[in-house]
């Protein structure tokens, strides 16, 4: 096995890396071939790895030669045999020869999870003692690049967006360490506010339709660039330059169409839609977005700096409709969603609870998946078995469980986060437009986020489907009598009613009806919370009975909210609405800045409840039936005795002719069962709270990682690198430690 294959096979072992003698990934009898160490592997994921990423990215995407670079390198001198870096890579082969300083190294793992420069300490102190200026980590998910700053301490990684091709020269080297540097979120949101300043100058066009056009042409670069990766271009080359290679007048239209199509069965953009700018002003944009890359560009920083361009650019007008990322990470983490679980934001703005539900849960499965593979490799090693039965074990086992996480193959563990988990729905249109690019840039889950009513059940939307409901709903607007369910509000399409259908059955089939039925009427007629459909109620009070309606039996809420709703006397039946249905598990009061960046000026708090399951439902009933029982006996004796009393008062006054006295005791006679009703409800509401009592964590934050003007600040929510000084527990941890022992927090 550990000679070359034979002359007349089909495919030859080359050393040389000329266009017409490529070298290719070699398979043989569960081995694979080494072109660097001239050798047959045993075939194991790990070898898979690490030949695949030399042949088909160093030598073809980069056009390194095989002379040019060193593998399993010993790097620590004699006797260090375990440290031995993946691949060394040197600007020529006379530098490999003479034993320069290389340029780059690489280090490869069958990984799935993020990368992140903790996790390859190793790699970073090989780059370190050989010199290399760039620092590769590739594992099976993703490929990160970074510079090494060799004037700061080891692990001061500094990530970039690319490392050099093989021709590049000294110049381009410097200038890819210098612009293609991976972006701040502010340095991006600059340049975002700066294509919209440019847009609204040259086009004449408001913010919001400026806004419309720079998100058509992030959605245009974001898809040319993934279709140029996914043809392995290793160079940016979406362009001006590239731009003005194209066919055409308009080719930036022509791209925009090709990108509607790739998106088609998504809806995001009518058919009829068009970039609206001038071409001259389409190239502009273009050029100023070309220096990055933003299919290599991590996913948080692009989240971060949109939130912030869209924060500058409509504050106040259309700010509201994000959270700060501080909370938005902090709810999320209060839930700890988990995979399987179905997740609805009724009010998504531009989506951050649902991408981040979409990155953690994506997280935990690829995680789960490395330490299932782990604990399986482990026990095969453990087995005295040939190491060629070894190594087909592993390669099995890791096929098998990378289908698994194969997010384009229906019915995979990541396909079915993506497709079948995350729902979400916006009564604007723009900002239900952007969620569903935004979760597209992120990694996926737009298909299940709508533009209609948050309030109606519409598509995939309806009650008792969710084990999460994460949501900051608007404020301080009031629905009115006038706004009435419309028959457009609830039609789908035909294709669309059918997988519902298909997919939800009978009750999906009931909800529909239950909104269709209510067509022509107040909306607030669909609730129990308002007092009367015929008067306004405030939005976020209806936002709560629907997230707790949506929620399925043990389902959890987290909701922002602001304070009135926790201490306003007037809204007394709201929290009692929601301890009649849920635990109320954590209030978390914010710094009153916390909206400000957003346009929002009044202070709020968070709310985490869990909807009772079907038995505590039942309990809670049984211990309410019984403290109104409870109650209405304390009081039936001093009841009858004033009853019969007032009533044989009237009776005297009627016979007596005397109609003012009787109505003046006939009012007396409502006025007292009004007041005994009232004490009967604060004797059996106060009794109930001793019966089906239970612990609530309570928790007041001055630092919520967000200034008035959007600038991080110190954070308390939960553990970061900015925690306030002489803070020994983050609110997440003190909850954490509250939901294992609640009265030792509580005596503290």
């Amino acid at each position: 096995m550990s000679k070359l294959p034979k002359k007349n096979n089909s495919t030859s072992i080359k050393s040389s890396t000329s266009a017409a003698e490529q070298p290719v990934v070699l398979r043989q009898g569960g081995k694979i071939w080494s072109h660097l160490r001239k050798k047959w592997l045993d075939e194991t994921p790990e070898e898979t790895v690490r030949q695949e990423y030399l042949v088909s990215t160093l030598l073809k995407e980069y056009g390194f030669s095989l002379g040019q670079i060193g593998e399993e390198l010993e790097v620590t001198g004699r006797g260090s045999g375990h440290a031995r870096a993946d691949f060394v890579i040197w600007r020529s082969a006379i530098d490999k020869s003479d034993l320069n300083s290389p340029l780059i190294v690489v280090e490869c793992k069958s990984d799935n999870v993020t990368i992140s420069a903790d996790d390859y300490g190793q790699g970073d102190n090989y780059a370190r003692l050989t010199g290399a200026r760039f620092f590769v980590t590739h594992n099976t998910q993703e490929t990160k690049f970074w510079r090494v700053v060799h004037e700061k301490m080891p692990k001061s990684l500094e990530e970039i967006a690319n490392i050099p091709h093989a021709e590049a020269t000294d110049k381009e080297i410097e200038a890819l360490i210098s612009e293609l540097k991976t972006f701040k979120e502010d340095e991006f949101a600059d340049l975002l506010h700066q294509c919209h300043n440019v847009i609204r100058n040259r086009e004449k066009l408001d913010p919001a339709a400026a806004f419309d056009e720079i998100a058509k042409i992030l959605f245009v670069k974001v898809f040319v660039e993934r279709e140029l990766r996914a043809k392995r271009q290793r160079k940016n080359i979406f362009s001006a330059k590239f731009l003005d290679e194209q066919l055409g007048k308009n080719p930036l239209a022509t791209l925009f169409d090709q990108t509607k199509d790739a998106y088609a069965d998504d809806n995001i953009f009518e058919q009829d839609e068009e970039i609206r700018l001038r071409p001259a002003t389409g190239r502009e944009i273009i050029k100023l977005l070309e220096v990055y890359n933003l299919s290599d560009t991590s996913e948080d920083i692009k989240g971060i700096a949109f939130e912030r361009f869209l924060g500058r650019t409509f504050r106040g007008e259309i700010g509201q409709f994000f959270t700060p990322r501080t909370i938005v990470e902090f709810m999320i983490r209060m839930i700890d969603p988990k995979e399987g679980e179905l997740i609805c934001d009724p009010a998504s703005g531009s989506g951050g609870f649902l991408i981040r539900f979409f990155e953690i849960v994506r997280q935990k499965i690829l995680l789960d998946a490395d330490r299932e593979y782990g604990r399986f490799r482990k026990e095969v090693e453990r087995k005295k078995i040939p190491s060629a039965k070894r190594a087909e074990a592993l390669r099995k086992k890791f096929a098998e469980i990378q289908l698994t996480l194969d997010q384009q193959r229906r019915d995979s563990r990541l396909w079915e986060l993506a497709n079948r988990c995350i729902y979400g729905t916006d009564a604007n249109e723009r900002m239900a437009r952007t969620s569903k690019m935004n979760m597209i840039m992120h990694g996926d889950g737009h298909g299940g986020v709508h533009h209609h009513d948050g309030f109606l059940n519409v598509n995939g939307i309806f009650e008792g489907r969710f084990d999460i409901i994460l949501t900051n709903p608007p404020f301080g607007a009031s629905v009115e009598p006038s706004d009435v369910v419309h028959e457009a509000d609830i039609n789908v399409s035909r294709a669309a009613h059918k997988r519902y259908v298909e997919a939800f059955g009978d009750t999906y089939i009931d909800a529909i009806e239950r909104v269709r039925s209510a067509v022509g009427q107040p909306i607030a007629s669909l609730f129990e919370l308002p007092k009367s459909s015929k008067s306004r109620i405030k939005t976020e009070i209806l936002f709560i009975e629907r997230c707790i309606s949506l929620l399925k039996p043990g389902g959890r809420l987290g909701i922002v909210l602001p304070e009135g709703v926790f201490n306003n006397s007037s809204l007394a039946y709201v929290r009692e609405f929601c301890e009649n249905r849920a635990y109320i598990r954590a209030i978390v009061s914010l710094p009153a800045e916390t909206f400000n960046s957003s346009g929002a000026s009044v202070k709020a708090s968070l709310l985490f409840l869990q909807k009772f399951t079907e038995d505590q439902a039942a309990d809670f009933n049984a211990k309410n039936k019984e403290a109104v029982a409870f109650a209405e006996a304390k009081y039936a004796g001093r009841r009858r005795k004033e009853v019969a009393r007032f009533k044989a008062e009237i009776i005297r006054a009627r016979d007596a002719g005397q109609a003012q006295q009787r109505r003046l005791l006939e009012k007396e006679l409502f006025d007292f069962e009004r007041s005994i009703e009232q004490l009967i409800v604060k004797e059996a509401r106060d009794r109930l709270k001793k019966t089906f009592a239970y612990p609530v964590f309570v928790y007041e934050a001055d630092k919520a990682g967000i200034t008035a003007t959007g600038e991080q600040d110190q954070n308390e929510l939960y553990p970061n690198d900015n925690l306030p000084e002489g803070l020994e527990q983050s609110c997440l941890e003190r909850y954490q430690a509250f939901l294992t022992n609640p009265q030792a927090l509580i005596a503290s």
